[in-house]
């Protein structure tokens, strides 16, 4: 069975035992969370979708770690300016094993 979640305005598709990095979560590690905001969930032809979630479904898993992700660098110039500008960024992350998909 399968579920697509949406959490961070992003949409992630998932199955049981799947570990997932999403966007940073209030949760410490080892702590449980739920999704309840689930797109779509079936298996084979057998498959529901929501107008635009399913009521009564959700996603739970567990918090494995929080983390930072791989630093982007942003550099800007303007040729012949002498205009130069170096930035990193890293990202925070949870990553997250999913431990159970409920459907209505």
């Amino acid at each position: 069975m399968f579920a697509v979640i949406k959490t961070g305005g992003k949409q992630y598709k998932v199955a049981k035992d799947d570990i997932i990095v999403i966007e940073k979560l209030d949760a410490e590690a080892g702590k449980k969370v739920t999704f309840d905001d689930v797109l779509m969930c079936g298996e084979g032809a057998d498959v529901s979708v929501g107008a635009p979630s399913i009521k009564g479904a959700s996603v739970s898993g567990e918090v494995i770690e929080q983390r930072k992700g791989d630093k982007v660098i942003v550099f800007k110039k303007k040729r012949r300016q002498n205009y130069r500008r170096k930035k990193g960024h890293r990202q925070n992350e949870t990553v997250v094993k999913i431990t159970a998909i409920k459907a209505k």
